[in-house]
């Protein structure tokens, strides 16, 4: 936590935040649980850039304290993160996931201080979740995320449920270092950070997203609907070339503000799932663009009278930049499986796979993870890059193909 996370939640504490006798009685009576784990990722091919290593180590814990009081109506959450990697230093980093105090009152619901937020109903990108900031050196999923300061107040009503946000501090996104992996095609320096707003990280950003489920009789369905807008600096950044002092062309990452609505969907009815999110955003230094992701998942419930379901997922991504856009997917189908065995171990994994239907640049994937004991659990991640054309945004990552195994132990 940097000193204006200390300087925001202080201030807001004061504010809001009493600290009557039985919220510090809760304090002294709160839960730890949490895990610390051990991984390794293994590249098996040699990296496209000097220096760069096929094989790394690392630690990392995550220590979550909650306690509650006034009738669990009001709580504190705080949750740390920590990463040790051996081999790429830059890697390496704390973080602050959670230090939130929530209250609720029959009607309404108030967050504040550093949280995380997930917007999202699709399996293969999830475009509506803007809130946080992606932790990019953790899962290779991109849905690892860094602590972001806010305060959020849900009104809860018979049309729904309405969340508006203010988030007065930006986190800048996490890069691996000039040997690891799974990086640009050139160095990223973190440190030359460059925004559109003459505010910088300081720039305020709003954010407002209306939920709400619907039941529709004549399909025997329910509807969950998702509208959301943000306005604010983009978490995802662009990149500007320049000359650092050794001489060397290196990137600075350039966060534009951006004007961004999301509409998702959740559409269940027996075994089905249809699922949409989508996204127009206008950009201060780009045009307005369009983005989508839909799709079903259909599950088999009890394969060959086991207690094992099996899901099948397809989804097509879409960006109406086409060739332009600086992300890879822009006319791709998805196909995968969702195996859950439903045993003591809660063992379940996914795998699948997403092709350009132009190019045919096709990224494989696995996720798996299986409970050993009480306090055990094991996880893999796998990921594959085969026919990687060379116009691909892809293209840097042709060797990265990556297998990640980590052993956790939660208390």
């Amino acid at each position: 936590m940097n000193r204006r996370h200390l300087r925001f939640f202080a201030a807001l504490s004061a504010a809001v935040f009493p600290l009557t006798s039985a919220a510090a009685d809760a304090l002294s009576t709160g839960a730890w649980s949490g895990y610390a784990a051990a991984d390794a990722r293994l590249f098996p091919e040699a990296g496209l850039y000097t220096d760069q290593r096929q094989a790394f180590v690392g630690f990392s814990a995550q220590p979550e304290y909650y306690t509650a009081w006034d009738g669990d109506n009001q709580s504190l959450t705080v949750t740390g993160f920590a990463r040790l990697d051996l081999q790429d230093e830059t890697r390496s980093h704390l973080d602050l996931r959670e230090l939130v105090w929530r209250i609720t009152r029959d009607d309404w619901q108030l967050k504040a201080g550093i949280s995380r937020v997930f917007w999202g109903v699709t399996e293969s990108r999830h475009l509506v979740d803007v809130i946080n900031q992606t932790d990019a050196v953790e899962g290779l999923d991109g849905e690892d995320k860094l602590g972001q300061a806010m305060a959020n107040l849900a009104l809860y009503s018979d049309w729904g449920t309405l969340n508006l946000f203010w988030l007065p501090d930006f986190r800048e996104r996490t890069f691996p270092g000039e040997e690891g992996r799974l990086r640009p095609a050139l160095p990223v320096d973190m440190a030359q950070a460059r925004y559109q707003s003459a505010a910088g990280r300081h720039h305020q950003d709003f954010a407002a997203r209306w939920t709400h489920a619907f039941d529709i009789d004549a399909l025997e369905a329910g509807l969950d609907v998702g509208v959301s807008h943000f306005q604010g600096t983009s978490r995802t950044p662009g990149y500007v070339a320049f000359v650092d002092d050794g001489g060397r062309i290196t990137l600075a990452p350039y966060y534009d503000q951006i004007s961004q609505t999301g509409l998702d969907l959740q559409l269940t009815t027996d075994a089905w799932l249809w699922k949409l999110e989508a996204i127009t955003q206008d950009a201060k230094t780009a045009d307005r663009h369009t983005e989508a992701v839909g799709g079903f998942e259909y599950t088999f419930v009890g394969v060959m009278e086991s207690d094992a379901d099996v899901g099948l997922i397809s989804e097509y991504l879409f960006d109406d930049r086409g060739d332009s856009s600086p992300q890879p997917f822009d006319n791709d189908v998805m196909i995968g499986a969702r195996v859950t065995l439903n045993d003591v171990q809660s063992t379940e994994f996914i795998v699948g796979g997403i092709v350009d239907l132009e190019s045919h640049s096709t990224v494989l994937s696995v996720e798996g993870s299986r409970r050993i004991g009480e306090s055990w659990k094991l996880s893999i991640e796998g990921r594959a890059y085969a026919n990687i054309d060379a116009a691909d945004p892809l293209y840097p990552w042709r060797r990265e193909h990556v297998l990640s195994i980590e052993m956790a132990r939660y208390f």
